[in-house]
């Protein structure tokens, strides 16, 4: 009895004929589709399975990551009642002779609420004020500050810019006090990052794990 036939990844077989499936669903014979397609989808495929496996590795470092770091903290408040890190959780922890370290970073996610809209009608009241050719770069962070972008959202860059203004005007003061009232944190998230570097005076080297500055 002959063994059956092994199928390539992304094909079908149907009555003893060898089919791969097209963007819409169809059926269409191997072989009456182009060698060309046949070699893009074996190379894409090919690719995928690299990157699937390796998203996996990631996945799992970033879980061995923060077991360790949290076994390790565990210790410390055991044996000595302390721990790492600030407030917000931010924490950076080195090898004894200083040439690397890892960098537990948390980020909130911040949105802001209905006051951001007072805050704008203050700021225009200010811009229209003051004389169109003073202070053109205020006007020009404000411009950015609340254009939206294609998802509809602000440019929180610029917001928390126009807060680092140093301006007296007391519209301006109250319209820099509704954004502090309007930020709100809807979540967050923690990123580690890993560092190394060959001598004490030299500069920190990241240890790259993002694909797109690999």
């Amino acid at each position: 009895m002959s063994e059956p036939a092994v199928l390539e990844p992304g094909t079908v077989e149907v009555h003893g004929k060898i089919y791969m499936p097209d963007a819409k669903g169809n059926l269409v014979p191997v072989d009456t589709i182009k060698p060309a397609d046949q070699l893009e989808d074996e190379t894409v495929r090919k690719v995928m399975g690299y990157a699937k496996a390796l998203s996996a590795q990631i996945s799992r470092f970033k879980q061995h990551t923060f077991n360790d770091l949290g076994a390790y903290e565990a210790i410390l408040a055991q044996e000595y009642g302390t721990s790492k890190g600030g407030a917000k959780g931010n924490k950076t922890f080195t090898t004894f002779d200083g040439l690397m370290k890892v960098q537990v970073q948390v980020q909130d996610n911040i949105d802001f609420g209905p006051q951001l809209q007072h805050a704008k009608e203050l700021i225009d009241e200010c811009l229209m004020e003051w004389s169109a050719d003073s202070r053109p770069e205020i006007r020009a962070i404000v411009t950015r500050a609340f254009n939206t972008d294609k998802a509809g959202q602000i440019n929180r860059a610029e917001i928390f810019m126009l807060l680092r203004l140093d301006i007296e005007d007391e519209r301006w003061c109250r319209a820099m006090e509704a954004i502090r009232d309007a930020m709100r944190v809807i979540g967050s998230k923690t990123y580690v990052r890993c560092y190394e570097r060959d001598r004490h005076d030299a500069e920190w080297r990241p240890v790259t794990i993002d694909l797109a500055r690999a």
